[in-house]
């Protein structure tokens, strides 16, 4: 009889103890946590996908070798904080921030889990980094924001409507990022002897007023700041438009894709995908205090010309001839 009962100890044991040491290993991967202040519509594939091409290009595959959790604020950063605490007690290895408004957030919340950032904007003004060259906190990443460009937009705005004397902003001044946009392409605007209006929509529900005080307004063209709920609205923001009669100018290629007229900035494609290499330095070891931010090295200017047609506009061949990409 004790035979018996040791022998059923024995297998009892055996089969037990590798389903919890299998357990414990599947717990041992990396678990990187997505935080985003957009929409899940828009950013599995427009930011997800090239995040997790990124990561297989330094050997990396989701659920293989290490465990993903999304999180996704849908436009509204009210939500934001309800959601990084929730991350936060999942105690993951990176947190990533596709939106300069989740990394502020998280890094109200958090010290210690490191913080990738691909769109880290005015980083040392904002307290998330000492400096790009050495950040010395838990924050790092791409700082996509190329001084003068927010400029540049405002020329190209008025070579797409030659003669515009009046310019219309469509912001989203809640973002931080935002801010500093407004005030530079005020700036041009006023160096142009072009007239400046401005409406601020805080989420996805303020657009269409917005817009509408925007055209009430007879501006000849409409420049769309980059932020994270405008670029994640980028369809409604189109189709809006288009309805009002309003051309528009955007600093994301997303938003030309959309259904936008034209675009001139950084392709955040590369700063999504770039984002792994950051993640994989601290899976290794390293800490964010100690990797560089690092900066796109390419402006890409799109126009649709599906869009141009309907509203009736003619785009320069001077214009369509520095394109990076032409919509037909």
């Amino acid at each position: 009889m004790r035979r018996r009962e040791f022998i059923a100890l024995i297998c009892e044991t055996a089969v037990v103890w590798p389903l919890s040491a299998f357990g414990q290993e599947a717990t041992k991967r990396p678990l990187i946590a997505w935080l985003s202040p957009g929409t899940k519509e828009a950013s599995m594939g427009n930011s997800v996908k090239p995040f997790l091409q990124g990561m297989r290009d330094f050997g990396y595959a989701e659920g293989r070798n290490f465990e993903m959790v999304y999180r996704f604020s849908e436009g509204y950063q009210n939500r934001l904080l309800a959601l990084t605490d929730e991350v936060i007690r999942l105690k993951p290895d990176v947190i990533v921030a596709p939106g300069l408004a989740a990394a502020v957030v998280a890094h109200k919340v958090t010290t210690t889990i490191p913080i990738v950032c691909p769109t880290l904007a005015d980083g040392v003004q904002l307290g998330l980094i000492a400096s790009e060259a050495r950040p010395g906190g838990n924050v790092t990443g791409i700082e996509p924001y190329v001084a003068g460009l927010p400029a540049k937009q405002m020329e190209f705005a008025r070579e797409l409507v030659p003669g515009a004397l009046k310019v219309g902003l469509l912001t989203n001044l809640n973002d931080p990022k935002a801010p500093p946009q407004q005030n530079e392409l005020e700036a041009a605007g006023k160096a142009l002897k072009i007239s400046v209006v401005s409406a601020d929509a805080d989420q996805p529900d303020d657009l269409d007023g917005a817009l509408q005080t925007l055209a009430d307004a007879r501006v000849n063209v409409v420049i769309v700041l980059q932020t994270s709920m405008l670029w994640s609205e980028a369809r409604q923001i189109a189709s809006l438009a288009l309805a009002k009669k309003l051309p528009t100018v955007y600093g994301y290629r997303e938003h030309v894709l959309a259904g936008g007229l034209l675009s001139y900035g950084v392709d955040l494609r590369w700063c999504d995908r770039r984002a792994a290499y950051f993640v994989d330095k601290i899976l290794h070891g390293s800490v964010p205090a100690d990797l560089p931010v690092e900066f796109p090295t390419r402006l890409w200017l799109s126009i649709n010309l599906q869009t141009a047609k309907a509203l009736g506009m003619t785009v320069s061949a001077s214009l369509l001839a520095t394109a990076d990409e032409v919509i037909e």
